[in-house]
C-alpha cells in the first residue's frame, strides 16, 4: 500500500502520523504531500521525514503543481497512477491499529470486486453525529462494509478527503478531484455510489487540533480554539485484543471514535470536534467578517 499524507504547519502532527504508519503498515510506502509550510518546526520536520520517505510541495516537482488539498490530492493522483492501493491521509490523523496482509487483501478485494465502490474510508465514525448515523447507517454483511444508505442523502456520503482507492480504477473511470467536497461528493455519488465504512477502521483524525482558515487564523478561530483547548491529543494504538474485539462485536455497535480510541495527553471534551468553532457559531460569523474585510481592504 501507497499512504499519501498531505500536510500543512503541522511539524509535530505529521510526525505523528508518519509514526503510526510506520508502526502499524510497516510494509508501506509513504509519500508526503506538503503545501509549502512556512513554520520552521514543520520545515524541520520535512527535512527529517524526506531522508526516508518522498516529499513533494507544489512548484517543486512536476507531478504537484497546483497546490491546496484538492490540488494536491490530483498530483497524488498522478503520483501514484502506477499503484493498486492507495490511502490517503492527512497530517492530523493518525492509524491507530495495525493492518495484516488480509486486512489489505479484503479492501483490495473491495475496491476492484465492485465497480459500484471508487472510494473505501479508513476511519471511525464521529460520535457528534451518533443519533443521526444509527438511523441512516446499514450494514452490509455479504461485504462487511456500513453505508449511509437510509434517510435524506447528505454530503459526506459518497466521498471524504480521507479515503483508499485505486489509482488506475479511478483514472480509467475520468475521475479528477474538484476544488470542493461536496463537489467531490455529488462527482464520486454520479459515477460510483455509496462510500463504505469498514467494519474494522484503522485511521482517524484526532480531536481538537490547531488548524488554519486560508493559511491564516482569524480572532474568531483563536478565541474557538481557547475555548476548546486544542493540542495535541495522539490515539493510544489498539492492542491486538482491542481489534479482535472490534471484529468480534455485533455489527449494530456502529465504530463511533469515542467509543473504541483513548487519547494519551489529556481527554479532550466530548464528542470531539473536528474544528475549533463546530460548536461556536459567532465565532465563525466573525471569523468570516474578519476573512471578509481582508478581501475587501487587500490584506
Amino acid at each position: 500500500m501507497l499512504v499519501c499524507i498531505f500536510s500543512y504547519n503541522r511539524g509535530l502532527f505529521l510526525e505523528n502520523c508518519v509514526a503510526s504508519i510506520e508502526n502499524c503498515i510497516p510494509g508501506a510506502r509513504i509519500a508526503i504531500f506538503d503545501d509549502n509550510s512556512t513554520d520552521e518546526e514543520t520545515q524541520a520536520v520535512l527535512a527529517r521525514l524526506g531522508m526516508k520517505h518522498d516529499v513533494l510541495q507544489p512548484g517543486h516537482s512536476g507531478h504537484n503543481r497546483l497546490g491546496g488539498l484538492y490540488g494536491n490530492m490530483q498530483s497524488a493522483l498522478e503520483y501514484s497512477r502506477d499503484e493498486s492501493l492507495v490511502c490517503y491521509l492527512q497530517d492530523d490523523t493518525q492509524v491507530v491499529r495495525q493492518l495484516s496482509e488480509g486486512d489489505l487483501a479484503e479492501i483490495q478485494a473491495l475496491l476492484d470486486g465492485d465497480d459500484r465502490i471508487g472510494f473505501v474510508s479508513p476511519c471511525f465514525l464521529r460520535g457528534r453525529n451518533k443519533q443521526r448515523d444509527a438511523e441512516r447507517v446499514t450494514f452490509r454483511a455479504d461485504k462487511r462494509i456500513y453505508v449511509r444508505d437510509r434517510g435524506k442523502p447528505r454530503v459526506g456520503d459518497s466521498f471524504s478527503a480521507l479515503h483508499i482507492m485505486n489509482p488506475r480504477k479511478l483514472i480509467a473511470r475520468g475521475w479528477s478531484y474538484a476544488a470542493k467536497e461536496p463537489a467531490n461528493d455529488a462527482q464520486a455519488k454520479e459515477m460510483f455510489g455509496l462510500m463504505p465504512y469498514l467494519k474494522t477502521p484503522f485511521a482517524m483524525w484526532l480531536p481538537d487540533v490547531p488548524t488554519y482558515r486560508g493559511k491564516m487564523k482569524t480572532l474568531g478561530l483563536k478565541l474557538a480554539e481557547k475555548r476548546r483547548q486544542v493540542g495535541f491529543y495522539p490515539f493510544v494504538t489498539l492492542s491486538g485484543d482491542q481489534v479482535a474485539g472490534m471484529e468480534e462485536r455485533p455489527a449494530a455497535r456502529l465504530p463511533f471514535a469515542e467509543d473504541f480510541l483513548i487519547c494519551r495527553n489529556g481527554s479532550p471534551m466530548q464528542p470531539w470536534a473536528y474544528h475549533p468553532m463546530q460548536d461556536y457559531r459567532w465565532l465563525q460569523k466573525l471569523s468570516n467578517a474578519e476573512l471578509a474585510l481582508r478581501r475587501w481592504f487587500g490584506s
